[in-house]
């Protein structure tokens, strides 16, 4: 956009159609800051959409009144409620500190849907949604806050953290080759040791079948990596 080309978009049209918040999301989602971006309303749009969702993940929109959504509730989250929480604030405040605003934004998306999906959503999973949602549109974030029952501003808040053992996987995907080609693939613990994942190789169905009367030379095992039956060709 330039004055000269006359294709100015005035951010006072956009602020009063979309709110403040439409605005700075869609200028952080746009991609890298260094990099030039193309400019489109349909972009606009489309984080308005976002933050609409959000709203309607907490607050309950039939409602007279400003009051929660029924699906919010006082209760424990889940181990992989937990486990997805904990990586949203992991991704996020990573992004945020290397001012990698479009895809904390796309963090901020996913955690939405599969939130939204819920009959039940966690009251403290949605606070922490809300806080990592602050820096990035800081205005229907505090009235967020406030809907979830806070009189006090967020500002004074400290940063989700988040316990590092959510973010291991319990189970991995380890590929089984055969002379260093994939035959198959076996879902494992993720703390499976050497002697574990040769076992797990073994008792596949497809791979014991494919080393049925083959002349064994060695077995390569990587663990967390992979599993490689050598054989005679």
């Amino acid at each position: 956009m330039a004055k000269s080309r006359g294709n100015i978009i005035n951010p006072d049209t956009v602020v009063a159609e979309y709110g403040a918040d439409s605005l700075r999301l869609y200028e952080m989602f746009m991609g890298p800051l260094e990099a030039v971006k193309p400019w489109s309303m349909k972009g606009v749009e489309g984080v308005y959409r976002f933050l609409g969702r959000a709203w309607r993940m907490i607050v309950d929109v039939e409602a007279d009144e400003m009051q929660l959504d029924p699906k919010v509730v006082d209760t424990e989250p889940t181990r992989d409620q937990a486990k997805l929480v904990a990586r949203t604030v992991a991704a996020v405040t990573d992004d945020l500190e290397a001012m990698r605003f479009n895809t904390a934004i796309s963090k901020l998306m996913e955690f939405t849907n599969a939130f939204t999906a819920l009959e039940a959503r966690p009251k403290a999973a949605m606070e922490t949604f809300v806080l990592l949602l602050a820096p990035l549109a800081p205005h229907i974030a505090e009235e967020l806050w406030q809907a979830l029952g806070h009189a006090e501003s967020l500002a004074y808040e400290a940063w989700p953290s988040f316990d590092p053992e959510l973010l291991r996987d319990e189970q991995i995907i380890v590929p089984v080759q055969i002379n260093g080609k994939v035959r198959g693939r076996i879902v494992v613990p993720a703390d499976s040791d050497r002697g574990d994942l040769e076992q797990a190789a073994w008792t596949d169905e497809r791979i014991a079948e494919l080393l049925k009367g083959k002349a064994l030379r060695k077995i390569v095992v990587v663990p967390g990596k992979l599993v490689n039956f050598v054989i005679e060709p």
